[in-house]
């Protein structure tokens, strides 16, 4: 799923959820908002508009369980996620290919010293989906390029 075409929407709050909550929270919390916005639970004298909002949030909320619900989706949306976090915190402080970065056999992850003594780490399975790596000491973020 790419979700670069996806408007860019909080599914975490259209569930109510915190972004650390495990699948059987977020179940739990879509199960409670499909019933409550399910559109043959809605009164039949409500007015047009509102029943309207009600098939619309419907609509989000299963939307948001389709992607947090799959554990492949959710981690690719956890990552888009944390990238995009990391684009706002400031500009990128270098580009570094994958390839110039060491290879750490003990975590199965590649590093890269930054200047204030800190190291850019990125794990194995992450290298090809993200990238943006922030410092784990500073605030210095660098983007991650590969080789075409």
């Amino acid at each position: 799923m790419a979700f670069e075409q996806l408007p860019k929407k909080d599914w975490y709050s259209i569930l109510g959820a915190d972004p650390s909550a495990d699948v059987s929270d977020l179940k739990q919390k879509y199960q409670k908002l499909i019933l409550m916005y399910h559109p043959d639970k809605q009164s039949t004298d409500v007015p047009a508009g509102t029943v309207e909002e009600c098939i619309q949030k419907f609509i989000e909320v299963d939307q948001a369980w389709k992607i947090l619900g799959n554990e492949e989706t959710k981690k690719e949306y956890d990552l888009q996620r944390h990238e995009d976090e990391l684009r706002n915190l400031g500009p990128v402080d270098a580009q570094v290919y994958l390839e110039e970065m060491s290879w750490n056999e003990d975590d199965h992850s590649f590093f890269l010293s930054c200047r204030c003594g800190g190291k850019y780490s990125v794990s194995k399975d992450e290298a090809e989906e993200v990238n943006l790596i922030s410092c784990d000491t500073c605030s210095l973020i660098i983007e991650l390029l590969h080789y075409s």
